[in-house]
């Protein structure tokens, strides 16, 4: 798991050849998609920075030009960076500032190898990531997509008592997979709809914490799953997590329950999940995440009980903004001699 620097205070001790290579004393740095404005024109002012006017998705080849002449490269989830474009890049990339806290789509080990410093932007998305994630679980439980579709084509004919039926939220089991900063942000946010909280984590909480969130630990994914009416995945993708919910998996959980995915749409094996959905296995899903992104499949889109979102789990003014400016912070910090704040190091936990 890629963590931010423990020892990010600490002055940098990188060779010669790491320093910035400046025109007129400022690195060229390299943004993959559109930041918001003010962003934007901060890092203009501050460095020599190539900008994405049109906020297309960078090609390979792109990437490939883009981080062969810049110092700095500022990309995106959208930018696989692989180990194969980090080793032809040359000497000159020595920086890679990424927008968003996950770093799964860049290979951590390549860059370190090349001694390249990359940042990430923790934090910043926490709680527009679990305000979201409330969103979807309310909204399926409570059939909102079925009911602002049928008062948009003039289907609804009036209030009756066993009209467009949904289900309580209070006393219902929320099983948490991913007990980090937005799971633990939406086990606070849960209990306040009288839901009872599960998870499991890697590493169990501290007992404290678990008394503060009224959490119950839960040893497997397995024993998890089983006992919850709700579930929710927040961890992030790896060779561990790929599929994590399988159609074994999907099998364990309580007949009628809802999955919620605001973290990586490959956690989640999409066939398995749509052949739950429509045997009445589960009886719905919250997804702002999928495997094959902008695509999404249209027996998805089609379910009635099923929420679809367009991955806008951090798109919030202020939290883009944050996410700015964390990455101009770590670029100065860089460029001034120093270990940046949010430096990731590869294989941390």
């Amino acid at each position: 798991m890629a963590q931010s620097d423990p020892e990010a205070a600490r002055p940098m001790s990188e060779p010669a050849h790491a320093t910035a290579r400046r025109i007129d004393g400022k690195p060229r740095v390299v943004v993959t998609r559109r930041l918001m404005p003010a962003i934007e024109a901060r890092m203009a002012e501050l460095f020599d920075t190539a900008l994405n006017p049109d906020d297309h998705a960078f090609t390979r080849e792109e990437l490939a030009t883009a981080m062969a002449g810049c110092d700095v490269l500022v990309p995106t989830v959208t930018d696989d960076i692989d180990a194969a474009l980090i080793e032809g890049a040359g000497d000159r990339l020595r920086m890679i500032a990424n927008f968003g806290a996950g770093t799964d789509h860049i290979a951590l080990g390549a860059a370190r190898a090349r001694r390249i410093v990359v940042t990430n932007t923790p934090g910043v998305f926490t709680d527009d990531t679990a305000d979201l994630t409330m969103a979807l679980l309310i909204g399926v439980i409570r059939r909102m997509r079925e009911g602002t579709r049928i008062v948009r084509h003039g289907e609804w004919t009036g209030w009756s008592p066993t009209g467009m039926l949904g289900r309580s939220l209070g006393g219902k089991t929320l099983g948490i997979i991913g007990m980090g900063r937005i799971g633990q942000a939406v086990a606070h946010r849960a209990r306040a709809f009288g839901l009872r909280i599960a998870y499991h984590n890697r590493r169990r909480l501290p007992e404290s914490v678990e008394r503060m969130l009224g959490a119950e630990y839960a040893g497997d994914v397995d024993s998890l799953l089983g006992k919850s009416d709700i579930v929710t995945l927040h961890c992030p993708t790896s060779a561990a997590t790929h599929h994590l919910i399988d159609a074994r998996r999907i099998a364990l959980m309580k007949d009628g329950a809802v999955i919620v995915n605001t973290g990586r749409g490959d956690l989640i094996d999409q066939e398995a999940m749509i052949a739950a959905l429509e045997n009445g296995h589960l009886w719905g899903a919250g997804l702002d995440v999928y495997p094959d992104e902008p695509m999404v499949d249209p027996r998805l889109i089609a379910h009635p009980y099923v929420i679809t979102q367009p991955h806008i789990g951090s798109a919030t003014e202020e939290g883009r903004t944050a996410a700015g400016m964390k990455i101009l912070a770590n670029i100065q910090s860089w460029v001034d001699g120093h270990s940046p704040p949010d430096r990731v190091i590869e294989g941390y936990a």
